[in-house]
């Protein structure tokens, strides 16, 4: 990296800085608890809304959970349409059609039912039911000029935090990026965090979601752009995952853990709308564009490489975070290296995999680039990376079968 370009990235860092702590966010209104479905949708039908698009997928479909919401939509005189088309993450085909649905029902708000993929699609949908352009053109920054339909979001995974958030991301199927959408007019209306939508959650949704969760705390936490604010959130959030992710693993049933990983979410994700994310997420977005890796799965597995590199210029923030879980003795390195540990303990408890299975060393140069170009342009990172020390993590990452 040149030294222009480090001058360059760092002046955009302070600007960033300044932008995210003058942008208005707002946060959505919000229901939690088992009645927060029931409470939602009341609300909804308050706002003389007739009909909306609910935007989901195939599995919560089969599971029952649309119907049982749909119900209470129609119970509070809001009629409803289901498209069930989203697949983990979503393409721009799949907004394409959400949209032709959206207005060929002449709906009047969306529904989010689902995880980060359900969300992020009815987040682009809803801002093409009111700017004409293609989806495409929208993705960027600040891109969107109509305000959207209004977004309700009922998260039925606790990791995403993209009930809260002023992002949405879509793979592009024929360039392998996945395409960002960056606007606070993508922050949902209300959103319901109710544990009773997350029970049926199997085990490995359960860790993965909640390693995302992690990682967009830490990455929060960890951002140069960090600030008194959003460090408040990231000190309910990580204390709420670590001792609540477990149990919420191994019980899918815990409603009390279930609410409680909800919650730490919808923090983590007010936490890193305001101050962005770092290399796990450049490294995971690139998985999910070639592979079709889940996100949080993709997350889960980068996470400790990225926390080992940052370490160097890292170590008293990540000192920090070892204090918010009760590890106060030692040097903050010594903190640091039990912090790590601690994610690492996490990480073999919930059986997340060590390496990517469908990773390929002749991806690896190209992966890199698309990694460290996403971060370079977004991520106010603690420590800068080159392109051979992000080909040594991936190598890290690749099965040993290719390695």
């Amino acid at each position: 990296m040149q030294a222009i370009q480090r001058a360059i990235h760092h002046v955009a860092i302070a600007l960033f800085r300044i932008f995210s702590q003058l942008l208005p966010i707002s946060i959505p209104v919000t229901f939690a608890g088992e009645d927060a479905t029931l409470e939602l949708s009341r609300a909804i039908g308050r706002l003389g809304i007739q009909k909306v698009l609910i935007v989901t997928d195939k599995i919560l479909v089969e599971l029952g959970i649309v119907g049982q919401v749909a119900a209470k939509l129609e119970a509070a005189g809001v009629a409803s349409v289901v498209y069930d088309g989203v697949e983990p993450n979503p393409t721009f085909d799949q907004i394409d059609a959400g949209r032709a649905l959206l207005r060929s029902d002449t709906c009047g708000a969306v529904v989010a039912i689902g995880g980060g993929s359900p969300m992020d699609a009815a987040k682009v949908i809803a801002a093409c039911g009111t700017n004409s352009k293609d989806p495409r053109k929208l993705a960027g920054m600040m891109k969107i000029r109509k305000r959207p339909l209004p977004i309700f979001a009922l998260p039925t995974t606790a990791g995403t935090g993209s009930e809260v958030t002023i992002v949405a991301v879509v793979s592009d199927t024929e360039t392998h990026e996945k395409k960002q959408f960056i606007d606070p007019k993508l922050v949902p209306l209300m959103t319901a965090l109710d544990p009773a939508l997350m029970a049926g959650m199997p085990p490995h949704v359960t860790a993965a979601t909640g390693v995302d969760a992690l990682t967009h705390a830490v990455e929060s936490f960890l951002s140069k752009t960090s600030n008194d604010q959003t460090e408040t959130y990231i000190r309910m959030a990580i204390p709420l995952i670590f001792e609540n992710l477990p149990r919420a693993f191994s019980n899918g049933d815990d409603l009390e853990a279930r609410g409680a990983m909800a919650m730490a979410s919808y923090y983590a994700g007010i936490a890193f709308t305001r101050t962005s994310v770092g290399y796990v997420h450049a490294i995971a977005h690139t998985f999910g564009a070639r592979y079709n890796t889940p996100h949080g799965l993709a997350n889960a597995i980068t996470l400790p490489h990225i926390l080992k590199f940052s370490a160097p210029a890292a170590n008293e923030r990540l000192a920090a975070l070892a204090a918010m879980i009760g590890i106060e003795q030692g040097s903050a390195e010594q903190r640091a290296d039990a912090f790590r540990a601690a994610v690492d303990e996490l990480l073999r408890q919930l059986q997340i995999p060590t390496h990517l299975e469908d990773l390929q060393l002749k991806d690896i140069p190209s992966i890199a680039q698309q990694a460290l170009a996403e971060g370079w342009a977004n991520y106010p990172v603690p420590r800068y990376m080159e392109q051979a020390e992000c080909e040594d993590i991936l190598r890290a990452i690749a099965p040993a079968s290719v390695r």
